[in-house]
């Protein structure tokens, strides 16, 4: 796959003209982008990307890594260039970006919950009394007691918690980031102590397997199986506005900005390496404070 990339790089520098500064962010992107196929969609070459696959790329884009808008468009445009080679070439008989809309580059707005959306989240797993119930009552709390990604939270494993001091250890996906200690509240600590005491070991299949929060073959959950979790529990709580796997990452910040919170705590709390990402839920706050005010005092007409 990356020979491909190789000889489309080729192609901007002899037949475009392209500078070499150009062509190393190419580079750069499409790396990024094959890395992510071969390892994430599991793919082996350029003609078994699909639509799908793409969706999942500029998500991990946008959600995950948290790119800018900016950064996103540009590097869904390096994709969409290629495959315009490849399938030109002939090396590709279909374009899987072909319907990929281009981002928008906008300022990115995130969605949150209100706090009673969130308990009825929560919530949500309680009274059926299984296993996998009790494992996804942990997983919620988890999600928003500490504002962790998605890739944080299946990355965990047992060891990384501590109960005794109600913290859990976070390595981070980005070299620009260090490893953060996260403090979990009583609530979360104590649906994470009986899924660690009474459930996790009903799911065990192996005892070499470190994974905290297994899935019903007893592996560890894949981002996937999480958002499935997700979307049950809110369709259960009848939450009517879109969530995603990230909205209680999201919802953990704005909440926490909104009750007093330092921007600079949060920041490190969320692992972003930079204030400026962080201030976006600080944005958006002020906008909520704006909309409730303008209910309450509606203008003349």
């Amino acid at each position: 796959m990356q020979n491909l990339v190789m000889t489309f790089l080729d192609s901007l520098k002899e037949e475009k003209g392209y500078s070499h500064n150009t062509i190393v962010a190419y580079q750069n992107d499409l790396t990024q982008f094959c890395t992510f196929m071969q390892k994430n969609c599991h793919v082996d070459n350029w003609s078994s990307v699909s639509p799908d696959n793409m969706v999942t790329f500029v998500n991990d884009l946008r959600y995950e890594r948290e790119y800018a808008s900016a950064t996103v468009a540009r590097k869904v445009a390096a994709a969409k260039s290629f495959f315009h080679f490849l399938c030109e070439k002939g090396f590709c008989q279909s374009d899987p970006t072909s319907e990929l809309d281009s981002p928008k580059v906008r300022k990115y707005s995130p969605v949150a919950l209100t706090e009673e959306e969130v308990e009825r989240l929560l919530k949500a797993p309680q009274g059926q009394d299984t296993i996998r119930s009790y494992r996804d009552a942990a997983l919620l709390e988890m999600l928003y007691a500490t504002g962790m990604r998605v890739s944080e939270i299946v990355a965990l494993d047992v060891c990384d918690v501590d109960l005794q001091d109600s913290c859990v250890h976070c390595e981070s996906h980005s070299n620009r980031v260090k490893a953060r200690l996260i403090p979990i509240y009583s609530r979360a600590a104590e649906a994470l102590d009986h899924y660690l005491c009474d459930c996790r070991p009903k799911l065990l299949r192996a005892d070499e397997e470190t994974a905290l929060f297994l899935n019903h073959r007893g592996k560890r959950l894949t981002r996937q199986g999480l958002w499935l979790i997700i979307r049950k529990y809110v369709e259960d709580a009848g939450i009517q506005v879109p969530v995603t796997p990230h909205t209680l990452r999201h919802s953990f910040a704005t909440h926490l900005l909104s009750g007093g919170a330092d921007v600079h705590e949060v920041q490190g709390l969320l692992g972003h390496a930079n204030v400026s990402t962080t201030q976006v839920y600080t944005q958006m706050t002020q906008e909520q404070i704006r909309e409730l005010y303008e209910e309450a005092h509606p203008r003349a007409h």
